[in-house]
Parts: C-alpha cells; sequence; structure tokens
C-alpha cells in the first residue's frame, strides 16, 4: 500500500493500454523535475540524473515489465524499448479517438 501512495500517477499496464497518457505523465514529470532529458537521445545527463530518473520510471511500471527489463541501467535504453514495445498502440487508440 505504500507503494500505492508514493507513485505520482498510474503505473505503465503491461498491456500497454494507459500506454499515452502514461507518456504524457512521465514527460510531464521529469520535465516539472528538471530530469526530461535523460530520456532523450545524446543526451549528458550525470550518473545521479540517470538514476533518479531510471527509479522513477521503474516505480511507474507494471512489475511484470519491471522483471522483464531488470537489466537496463539507463533510463533512456528504458524509455525506447517501452517505446518499442507500446509505440504501435498510437496507430490503434489515435484514429477510434479522432472518430468518435
Amino acid at each position: 500500500m505504500a507503494n500505492i501512495k508514493n507513485q505520482k500517477f498510474i503505473a505503465l499496464d503491461i498491456s500497454g493500454k494507459n500506454y499515452l497518457s502514461w507518456v504524457l505523465d512521465v514527460k510531464l514529470y521529469l520535465s516539472a523535475k528538471k530530469l526530461r532529458h535523460t530520456i532523450e537521445k545524446e543526451n549528458a545527463a550525470t550518473n545521479e540524473e540517470r538514476a533518479t530518473a531510471l527509479i522513477f520510471l521503474r516505480h511507474h511500471i507494471d512489475a511484470g515489465l519491471k522483471y522483464e527489463y531488470l537489466t537496463v541501467e539507463n533510463p533512456l535504453e528504458l524509455w525506447k524499448n517501452l517505446n518499442d514495445r507500446f509505440e504501435h498502440l498510437k496507430a490503434v487508440v489515435l484514429p477510434k479517438a479522432l472518430n468518435d
């Protein structure tokens, strides 16, 4: 129960059904904490910034995803892996939303 209280928003579901809103929440939160550059290409983030961002990302993904990406030690790499896995959902969700 303590983990739920510490989460800033709902964790990314292993199915990816909340991926689009999760991406927006992560970007906004990391921007507010001046850590968004840690998930951008060719960044000059310090080890401390990377660790902080990685802890945050891992805290906001499903336990199954956390286990699957257990060996990933860079927030940019985790961000890319999740994007590769769930980006196709944009093509499914966005056209449906436009038609509603």
